[in-house]
């Protein structure tokens, strides 16, 4: 290891112990200390300032953590679905909303995952030739195709769950019950708001959008 690196980090450790001088620390404080520190120097409030821009700092902030979280979310899935070659992330969440229906159109289905039509089309089609989801005709609108879960549809999803309920369970990271407890009513929240813009303001302008958030 090169001296100046050693050297850094000693003065790092040396900020760190001043902080809170007395108190005992482990190296997971530091590790913690040091992440905040390098967060603090990317947050979006840098950008504001040097370019004078007006923005909803809290909310900014919020965003990005969401951003994210799920960037990070979608890293853990593929991972964990590297062992089933007829599944990708998103492939598994069509299989997961399918799996509380005996049938759906293919649009209520690409609604229920909050996707534009194309993009749900690819993954219905991807599914529907790895033989876990199968078509059919509607009988009651011919302009529409039904999609259900075939055996082996059901068979994938039940193996894939096993290393998704572990990736659940990593996504929390070290948030205690009563932490994910709130996490989940204010997550649960949000989503029913954006659930509501999604299937009746989709088409609208981020204007009109913005006066549904700051209307009491």
């Amino acid at each position: 290891m090169e001296l100046n690196l050693i050297i850094e980090i000693l003065k790092e450790l040396d900020s760190f112990q001043k902080i809170q001088p007395g108190s005992q620390k482990t190296l997971e404080d530091f590790r913690m200390y040091l992440n905040e520190k390098a967060y603090e120097k990317e947050t979006p409030r840098n950008l504001t300032e040097k370019f004078d821009l007006e923005v909803y700092d809290l909310e900014n902030e919020i965003a990005k953590q969401v951003i994210m979280l799920g960037r990070y979310s979608k890293q853990l899935i593929r991972k964990s679905l590297e062992d089933n070659p007829n599944l990708v992330n998103e492939d598994f969440t069509y299989l997961f909303r399918m799996m509380d229906y005996p049938s759906l159109t293919k649009m209520q289905l690409i609604e229920k995952n909050a996707h534009e039509k194309q993009t749900g089309i690819e993954i219905i089609k991807r599914l529907v030739k790895n033989g876990l989801l199968i078509e059919s005709p509607d009988q009651n609108d011919k302009r529409s195709t039904r999609i259900s879960v075939t055996e082996k549809g059901k068979k994938v999803f039940l193996e894939s769950m096993k290393d998704i309920t572990i990736v659940s369970k990593i996504m929390c990271g070290k948030l205690n019950g009563e932490e994910k407890g709130n996490l989940l009513n204010y997550l649960k929240k949000l989503n029913t708001f954006h659930h509501t813009v999604y299937t009746n303001f989709k088409n609208e302008e981020l204007v009109r959008i913005l006066q549904m958030v700051d209307h009491d």
